[in-house]
C-alpha cells in the first residue's frame, strides 16, 4: 500500500505571518489616526486682509480699519472737535476783548461809547406858543460813519457850570444802552419847571442846557454837550421839579412820559 506523507509548515514561519499581519493592522490604525487628527485641526491661520469673514468670525489678522458685517469693530478716528460726526467743523474762538461781546467800556454791544465831540446838538420846545416853556425835546446826531453808544440818561445840568445840580432822571434809566447808527440820531426828554408861575415870585432862568454822557460801566465821560435855546426863547423859568427821560431811540419814547408832567 502506497503510503503518504503530509508535512506540517516550519514554526517560524508562521510566527512571521502573525508578525506581518500585526504590522499591517497597526499601521491602518496610524492612518487612521492621522487622517483623523487632520479633519479635526482648525484651519490654516488666514493671511491679512482689510475686513473679517460675513459669518462673524473674526481673523486673527493684524487688525485694520473695517471690520465684518456680522461684528464691525469701530475704528479709532482722530479727534475731530464734533463728537459723533466724524466731520471736523471749527468751533468759533471769541476774540480777545476781555469780555464776549463787550468793548473795553462794558457797554454790552461791540461798539464804543459815544463822545461829547462826535454829537451835534439839537433842542426843539415842545409847548404850544403862549404856554410857559416847561417841555424840551434834547435830539444828538452821530456825525462818524460808524455806531456809537449812549448809556442810561445824559447828566442834564440847567445852569452854567459843572458845579450846577444834576436834573434828576424821571424814574429808572433804561439799562438798556441806544445804539445810534451812523449819521443817525437819539433823543431825551426835558422837563425844566413845575412851579405856576404869579404873584412876586423870582424864579431861576437859563439860558441854555448842558450835558455831559455816561460810560458803560456808569461813569461820567470827559466832555460836555450844549444844548442852546430854540429860537424865540432868550431864557426860559427853571426849578427844583426838573426832570430828563432818556436816552431814546425815537422821540415818542423820550417825550411820553415827560409830556405827562
Amino acid at each position: 500500500m502506497n503510503s503518504k506523507t503530509v508535512r506540517l509548515g516550519s514554526p517560524r514561519r508562521g510566527l512571521r505571518g502573525v508578525v506581518l499581519g500585526v504590522a499591517v493592522v497597526a499601521a491602518l490604525l496610524t492612518t487612521t489616526a492621522c487622517q483623523g487628527d487632520d479633519q479635526a485641526a482648525p484651519p490654516p491661520t488666514a493671511a491679512p486682509s482689510g475686513s473679517a469673514s460675513a459669518g462673524g468670525s473674526t481673523s486673527s489678522a493684524v487688525p485694520s480699519g473695517s471690520a465684518s458685517a456680522g461684528g464691525s469693530t469701530p475704528e479709532t478716528a482722530a479727534p475731530t472737535g464734533d463728537s459723533g460726526t466724524g466731520s471736523s467743523t471749527p468751533t468759533p474762538t471769541a476774540t480777545g476783548s476781555g469780555d464776549s461781546g463787550e468793548t473795553g467800556g462794558g457797554n454790552g454791544t461791540q461798539y464804543a461809547d459815544c463822545e461829547a465831540d462826535g454829537l451835534t446838538t439839537a433842542v426843539e420846545l415842545q409847548d404850544e406858543r403862549g404856554q410857559t416853556p416847561r417841555h424840551f425835546l434834547l435830539t444828538v446826531t452821530n456825525k462818524a460813519k460808524t455806531p456809537c453808544v449812549l448809556n442810561d440818561a445824559p447828566q442834564v445840568r440847567l445852569k452854567a457850570g459843572n458845579d450846577a445840580p444834576i436834573v434828576q432822571t424821571l424814574g429808572e434809566p433804561d439799562s438798556e444802552p441806544v445804539v445810534v447808527e451812523g449819521g443817525g440820531k437819539a433823543y431825551a426828554g426835558l422837563y425844566v419847571f413845575g412851579n405856576d408861575e404869579g404873584g412876586e415870585a423870582e424864579y431861576d432862568q437859563s439860558d441854555r442846557f448842558t450835558a455831559t454822557l455816561v460810560a458803560g460801566e456808569g461813569t461820567e465821560l470827559s466832555g460836555t454837550l450844549i444844548f442852546d435855546l430854540p429860537d424865540g426863547l432868550d431864557t426860559v423859568s427853571v426849578d427844583d421839579a426838573a426832570r430828563v427821560n432818556g436816552w431814546a431811540g425815537t422821540e415818542g419814547l423820550a417825550m411820553r412820559p415827560i409830556t405827562q408832567l
